[in-house]
């Protein structure tokens, strides 16, 4: 086991993909609630339900606020009433009224008998219809509420459950990039003392058997050093690595917050592969680059 595998009590992370789901049923109604994510810049809501419900939907979206702050999130919710009480019976007395007229006068016109009976006439269209009721807004909010708060804690429980995954892989990629930073520390110096030995060997060979000017030679170095010094960028780096591993154990913002320190690593790290006129210290940027890259696209996934 990892020092990083001990899971901390509260783990503040999450991902930004989530799925929840709740229903509640009783004898006069069924309330289903779905919610499913992917990654977004932003929390984008996109909240589908019946018309019926409409009035409802700036509280769905408060309650969704209070427990997602990114990601683009599909909400579904269904709603079915088993009662009448939803509906009223209507009797539009003028339209049978116009239609009795009409047929009397279809009766006179053509000399018919008068067959006309309530029965008969209650069947032409509109004379009976269904008419919603008004419906309570306390009510069915009070009944919308608790799944739609269970869909929630659920949808939150796999964000977490991903973001502890993520947590692991993103600590491991942190720490394998620390010790490549140490690997450009260590070598920095051997850099210089390579390039002051082959220094005094080429003016040597050039002067013979003349005395080396050892001041000259010193500044050459001291030249060259200053040009390939890179100690502000890895102590930058090991500053950045370790902000990182903090914002990771904090609670609002921090997939935005490990995005900006992303950009701010592949800076540096761009910086000293400029810098670097040895072979060895290149590969080492390139590959701090590139797990640098592995981060950003995890960091994405962060809510």
């Amino acid at each position: 086991m990892t020092k990083h595998q001990t899971e901390r009590e509260a783990i503040m992370i999450k991902s930004m993909t989530g799925f929840g789901r709740a229903e509640v049923v009783t004898e006069e109604r069924k309330i289903t609630v779905e919610l499913k994510s992917v990654n977004h810049r932003y929390l984008d809501l996109s909240i589908k339900m019946p018309r019926k419900l409409s009035f409802l939907e700036g509280a769905v979206r408060n309650l969704l606020k209070t427990y997602i702050q990114r990601g683009k999130v599909d909400v579904y919710i269904t709603y079915e009433d088993y009662t009448l009480s939803s509906g009223a019976l209507k009797y539009n007395r003028e339209l049978a009224a116009e239609y009795l007229t009409y047929l009397r006068q279809m009766q006179q016109d053509f000399g018919l008998d008068y067959d006309i009976k309530v029965s008969t006439l209650s069947r032409y269209p509109d004379v009976f219809s269904m008419e919603d009721q008004a419906l309570d807004e306390e009510e069915l909010w009070n009944y919308l509420e608790p799944p739609l708060r269970e869909a929630c804690e659920k949808f939150v429980s796999t964000r977490i459950q991903e973001g502890r995954n993520l947590e692991r892989d993103l600590l491991e990629k942190l720490d394998g990039l620390d010790e490549k930073v140490t690997l450009v520390e260590k070598r920095s110096p051997e850099v210089v003392n390579a390039y002051r030995t082959k220094l005094e060997a080429k003016v040597s060979e050039l002067l013979e058997d003349t005395q080396i000017d050892d001041n000259r030679i010193a500044a050459e170095v001291v030249l060259f050093s200053d040009k390939i010094c890179n100690d502000e960028e890895t102590v930058r780096l090991h500053s950045h690595i370790k902000n990182m591993k903090k914002i990771i154990s904090e609670k609002d913002g921090v997939g935005r917050k490990l995005d900006f320190m992303a950009q701010e690593m592949n800076r540096e790290a761009n910086t000293i592969l400029s810098k670097s006129s040895d072979l060895e210290i290149s590969n080492i940027a390139i590959d701090l680059k590139t797990e640098i890259e592995k981060i950003r696209e995890q960091v994405q996934n962060v809510e």
